[in-house]
């Protein structure tokens, strides 16, 4: 579809709000407007100094419906809103249905409600999000429940701490909707790598922690995520977590929670060595609970292995576990998903993340023509189902947050017992605490005193960039001090 923007420079944010209703056309961006026989969008905005006008105007199959305003040109005016509250009603109008989430298209929606609650009050967050972007009631109140539960806790943590992210990019194999830099280790190219990226990781995180102790800052979390960091062998896991204990000071560290994702790379001598280096929290992830829909994926192991690691997890005794799902996986159902939820509950982990399905660019589900197989009509239902199922049986959603390209717009959320949050998944989410990140891919977050200013130091993605720039990586994360000095 041709989107036209005349006049203003929002072409992402417009892109973003079509594709709330178009989720699988490709569109072109044109700066000019010559007349336009097929399906498009069509903005404007045009000054005169003393007047703004906005001109929206929507072609579906020979359907045209516009929208005009004018506004004075005051200090203050929000062009890009006024622009797309114009455009949202005739999507609306002429696709036929309002996305749950209205116009919103944030990846932080419950922390765009909490800093609106702290401003403002609970009732005008409400009717912020209720008549300026159409969120719908239930959205409203899920993003106001992970808002009080996240209040506490963000006010709790101390300006100086800090979390760590160990990122490890190697898995079994590649999942159909994965887009994240991982490899598959199955590969020699790749197998090839982990020994030199192990012993740069190790570096990488001796580097680090010199440059927490310089600046004053406290470790409150350490989180490995990946890919999917069991993939390393229990001697390697040893290596990196011995690293991290003579270089870091653990003794105010909270929690620690290593990604064992997926079942087939767990092991009992792997689970002993995370519980000799003090990891309290695991995740083992199901995706589902269907055997077929696993194949489909792209998964290597079975339900029944995915309940013999989670038993056997629980005797080498971890009890703070998380189990991921996902709703509209291919060839799942409405029924299938609802089964999923109902033996996570069962088996009683402790964290339960309802992911909603993203249809990523660089991901073989999209690029091998795949989506056909991906429905959207079920997907509201499964998380409805998700919602009740999970309030019922005593969880409480603690953390949220959106993918972009998920289908129908829709949230990941985090849910867990009462008292069993994810401290890391919370501040990280929010960016509500430092961030110090080490590995391929890794990011690292650094916030101003008040938290009104974020940098970023982007590690290389690949293990190949990672390993051969090491070197000036490294140069790269001297700006961790120069960042802090600006502020003493």
């Amino acid at each position: 579809m041709n989107i036209y923007c005349i006049n203003h420079n929002y072409t992402y944010e417009t892109e973003k709000l079509l594709f709330l209703f178009f989720p699988f056309e490709k569109n072109t961006v044109l700066k000019e407007f010559t007349g336009d026989n097929g399906n498009y969008l069509y903005t404007e905005i045009a000054s005169t100094g003393e007047n703004v006008s906005f001109c929206v105007r929507l072609c579906i199959d020979g359907k045209t419906e516009e929208n005009q305003g004018v506004l004075p040109a005051v200090e203050g005016l929000d062009e890009e809103y006024e622009l797309l509250s114009r455009a949202y009603p005739l999507l609306k109008n002429i696709c036929g249905f309002a996305p749950k989430w209205g116009m919103l298209t944030g990846v932080r929606p419950s922390k765009l409600l909490l800093n609106k609650m702290e401003s403002e009050g609970e009732k005008a967050a409400v009717e912020y999000f209720r008549h300026r972007f159409f969120v719908d009631d239930k959205k409203i109140q899920l993003a106001y429940m992970v808002a009080k539960i996240e209040q506490p806790i963000i006010n709790n943590s101390p300006k100086n701490s800090f979390s760590l992210y160990i990122s490890i990019p190697f898995c079994p194999t590649r999942c159909s909707y994965c887009s994240f830099v991982s490899h598959s280790i199955g590969t020699e190219s790749a197998k090839k790598l982990v020994p030199e990226y192990v012993e740069k990781l190790c570096e990488e995180i001796e580097f680090t922690a010199k440059k927490a102790k310089e600046n004053n800052l406290q470790l409150t979390t350490v989180y490995w995520g990946g890919g999917t960091p069991t993939t390393l062998s229990a001697e390697q896991l040893d290596t990196v977590m011995t690293a991290i204990e003579n270089s870091f000071d653990l003794s105010a560290c909270r929690e620690y929670t290593v990604e064992a994702g997926r079942p087939d790379t767990i092991t009992k001598e792997k689970l002993l060595v995370l519980k000799k280096h003090g990891v309290n929290r695991i995740s083992i992830n199901p995706q589902t609970f269907n055997d077929s829909v696993l194949k489909e994926i792209g998964r290597c192991h079975t339900t029944a292995l995915t309940e013999e690691m989670f038993f056997l997890a629980r005797e080498t005794g971890f009890d703070f576990i998380n189990m991921d799902l996902i709703a509209g996986l291919p060839t799942d159902t409405l029924e299938g998903f609802k089964g999923s939820v109902n033996r996570a509950i069962e088996l009683g982990a402790e964290n339960i993340t309802v992911h909603t399905l993203a249809l990523k660019r660089s991901s073989t589900l999209v690029t091998e023509n795949e989506k056909d197989t991906v429905t959207e009509k079920n997907i509201e239902a499964m998380l409805d189902y998700s919602f009740e199922a999970l309030i019922n049986a005593g969880y409480r959603p603690y953390y949220m947050y959106r993918q972009s390209k998920a289908l129908g717009n829709l949230e990941n959320v985090g849910w867990c017992k009462n008292g069993k949050e994810c401290e890391y998944n919370i501040l990280m989410m929010e960016e509500y605490q430092h961030i110090l990140s080490v590995g391929a891919g890794a990011v690292t977050k650094l916030l101003s005193p008040n938290i009104d200013k974020i940098e970023r130091i982007f590690n290389y993605k690949f293990p190949f960039e990672y390993i051969s720039g090491f070197d000036s990586l490294l140069q790269k994360k001297e700006g961790i001090s120069s960042f802090f000095a600006q502020y003493n």
